[in-house]
């Protein structure tokens, strides 16, 4: 029996060692961390900016705030609205939370910044949305319009900062200036290889907010966390990005949502499938249909032909990451029709930054030559991207 109990003593030391080990280093997000941020919200009348992600553990930062007693005001809620159920591009109404009845005002609706009115009455503005480190992510399109409303209404902004799990390399063309919009606003690659952090000092620091001035930021930082780290998101950031391997394939199979490719919408792995009806390559099929999320998807209720990706090892390799254009060119090259293939409404130049990458892969480019054509920009942000970094 003392034998037994000396046993069962040591197993026990030795599952504590080693959850102490294992959980000394670990990534912990600004929100989980609020002895650094409640201070800052004490006696202030404060709007959130946030969606189904804006965890702290298993509960929701609002609740968090409201069970220490912050004053929370009204909440803002991006694109797939404050639940994160709705469709990509959905219009969002504004509505109330059932639970605390706080009124919630759609920045994916009537408009996209917040107006004067909308602002009455707040002294701070707390911003905790999981990004995913790819320009055409629109919560970045939201930061951005969020912290120039408080530049002009000389309200603060707290960002809570959440790990990027693209962080760890930058690749892609950069946005040209002509081509800006809700899907890229700023002259940054496809991806950036930054947290949403270190993105808003960044629009703060190269003075991109109109006009050119600068709102009070400040930037509650992570623990444990560096531009390498794997992370594994504990809830997927939006509707079509399920898991950590959709993370990984959405900046290069999201240029397929300019083109007549589904890039698996509809079905139960998004960003993880392309193809379509008139895919020449027979070997492989999915039908898209009617989902949460994907009501109405390209293609719904047909057999697409295409390329499964399911079982792609994302994490083989990841220290030598990058945009895979074979996706892009392969759907190309099998696809018969070569005029109608990007559509008409030239969505995948407000993807791209620019109109070359239409033209290259209409052009036949090799990978090479596409490549070649980014250094020179992706140098020049490379740059400016060290001037914001918080992490190594």
């Amino acid at each position: 029996m003392i034998h037994l109990t000396k046993r069962l003593y040591k197993s026990f030391f030795l599952i504590i060692l080693l959850s102490t080990v294992l959980f000394a280093g670990k990534i912990t997000p600004a929100a989980e961390q609020p002895d650094l941020y409640l201070p800052l919200l004490k006696d202030k009348r404060i709007a959130l900016v946030v969606n189904h992600s804006s965890l702290v553990r298993q509960e929701h930062l609002l609740d968090t705030l409201l069970k220490h007693g912050v004053k929370v005001k009204k909440i803002f809620a991006p694109e797939h609205g404050f639940r994160g159920e709705a469709d990509a591009g959905a219009h969002i109404k504004n509505s109330r939370d059932t639970q605390t009845g706080l009124p919630i005002i759609s920045l994916y609706g009537k408009h996209k910044k917040p107006t004067k009115r909308d602002l009455e009455g707040i002294d701070l503005i707390l911003f905790d949305i999981q990004d995913v480190g790819v320009r055409f992510y629109t919560y970045l399109s939201t930061l951005h319009y969020i912290m120039e409303a408080g530049k002009e209404k000389h309200i603060p902004v707290i960002v809570l900062d959440r790990p990027n799990p693209n962080g760890h390399y930058i690749d892609g063309p950069v946005l040209q200036k002509k081509y800006r919009s809700f899907v890229g606003l700023h002259p940054v690659p496809v991806v950036y290889g930054m947290t949403i952090g270190e993105y808003a000092k960044m629009i703060n620091g190269e003075k991109w907010l109109k006009g050119g001035g600068k709102v009070k930021l400040t930037v509650i930082p992570l623990a444990n966390y560096t531009h390498s780290s794997f992370y594994s998101l504990p809830v997927k950031p939006s509707p079509n990005l399920p898991n950590d391997r959709a993370v990984a394939l959405y900046p290069s199979l999201a240029f397929l949502e300019g083109t007549l490719i589904s890039a698996g919408r509809g079905t139960k792995k998004p960003f993880q499938l392309y193809g379509a009806p008139k895919y020449e390559v027979k070997k492989f099929f999915f039908v898209p249909e009617s989902r949460p999320g994907a009501r109405y998807p390209k293609f719904k209720g047909k057999r697409c032909y295409g390329v499964n990706l399911s079982k792609t090892d994302f994490r083989k390799n990841r220290a030598k990451q990058r945009l895979n254009l074979s996706y892009l060119q392969d759907a190309y090259t099998n696809y018969p029709d070569k005029k109608g293939f990007f559509l008409k409404n030239r969505f995948i130049d407000s993807l791209a930054g620019s109109d070359q990458l239409r033209k290259q892969i209409a052009s036949g480019a090799s990978e090479e030559t596409i490549r070649k054509s980014w250094e020179r920009d992706l140098d020049t942000f490379k740059q400016i991207r060290k001037k914001y970094l918080l992490y190594p």
